[in-house]
């Protein structure tokens, strides 16, 4: 690795202060671990931007999701990382030790077997991720219409990256010089669909893995298109990353899913930045076959989640970090995903005293 970091040295030597972001909850996690912020040098500055689907959910979604759960009947199905998240007045966790039935699952598949061993109650799968975990929902509702499985349902609020990364690069709040591009969700998508990155905004982008030497290439790779003064869509995750993605999967995507408007925290009403059941497999979209409404949330505390998610602050700049917001009594959700930058922050802040 010292070689690599000679090279950024070099590379960065002489250059303004760069702002480069990643945008993958695995990557922040990654560069945490390995003490990457510690060892660039002082004008290259990694920064979090909005690469955590929990993080990004808004809290009309949460506040939706708990009342579902309170709900006789009903047993929501969900990712660990969903059940702390603070919504207006409870939480997933809440509720559950209230008597919601609430189940924490590793793969949306696993809700076809609750379902079956639960013919008489309403099984609600909270669909909640990136581009990375939304083909393997879509598989999951094409195997319940195969199978005849009539109680399961889909709370949808599956977000779409490349919508994110046009309002952040529209936001004059926000400063970026680059983009760590996410390897996960570049496998399913391909790397082509972030060529607008460099022909529209002329950001120079590199679609990462996560391994801390992956990192480091891609950042000499960032600091290359700098110094050359270009800006390009390149691919250091070639291993897994085909510019065209995986084929099969987003025609699945395709089959079960229309892109939406949606709300994302910090970051407003994006365009075409959602998945949605479309209306040919309705009979799985929970909110067209048990409508719910709830109001809109009221909750204000002193949480700066959403201005962290954009990169214009960082953790430790919230009042909050580290005192009343610790991951065992979360305010807001940047801290309570396990890919949240906040509580990557506070595991690893050790590291950066």
């Amino acid at each position: 690795m010292s070689g690599l970091i000679e090279k950024i040295e070099e590379l960065a030597s002489g250059k303004k202060n760069l702002r480069f972001m990643e945008v993958c909850g695995t990557h922040t996690v990654s560069i945490f671990r390995a003490g990457i912020r510690q060892i660039l040098p002082p004008n290259v500055e990694l920064v979090s931007g909005p690469g955590c689907p929990v993080c990004v959910t808004d809290d009309e979604y949460i506040d939706k999701a708990i009342s579902y759960a309170k709900i006789s009947g009903v047993i929501i199905a969900t990712f660990g990382d969903m059940l702390k998240v603070p919504g207006s007045d409870s939480s997933l966790e809440k509720v559950s030790a209230e008597g919601a039935d609430v189940r924490i699952i590793y793969s949306p598949l696993d809700c076809l077997k609750i379902a079956e061993e639960n013919p008489t109650k309403k099984i609600i799968f909270l669909a909640v991720g990136f581009e990375t975990t939304a083909p393997t929902a879509a598989a999951t509702i094409l195997a319940a219409r195969s199978q005849g499985i009539k109680n399961l349902f889909f709370l949808s609020a599956q977000k779409l990256v490349p919508p994110a990364l046009k309002m952040l690069l529209n936001d004059s709040a926000v400063r970026v010089d680059g983009f760590l591009l996410p390897g996960h969700v570049a496998v399913i998508t391909g790397a082509e669909v972030f060529k607008f990155l460099a022909a529209s905004y002329k950001i120079p982008s590199v679609v990462a893995g996560f391994e801390p030497e992956e990192i480091l290439i891609a950042l000499i790779n960032l600091l290359r298109q700098v110094d050359e003064n270009r800006a390009e869509v390149a691919n250091e995750y070639r291993s897994v990353v085909k510019p065209e993605g995986n084929i099969a999967a987003k025609k699945i995507l395709a089959q079960v899913y229309e892109e939406v408007d949606a709300d994302w925290r910090g970051l407003g009403k994006i365009p075409k930045s959602s998945l949605k059941v479309r209306e040919e497999f309705a009979e799985f979209d929970v909110e067209k076959i048990l409508p719910l409404e709830v109001k809109k949330s009221a909750r204000r505390t002193a949480c700066r989640c959403g201005e962290v998610l954009r990169g214009i602050i960082s953790p430790p700049q919230c009042p909050l970090f580290g005192k009343i917001c610790r991951p065992l009594n979360a305010v807001g959700p940047c801290m309570v995903s396990v890919e949240g930058v906040c509580a990557a922050w506070f595991k690893y802040r050790g590291a950066l005293t």
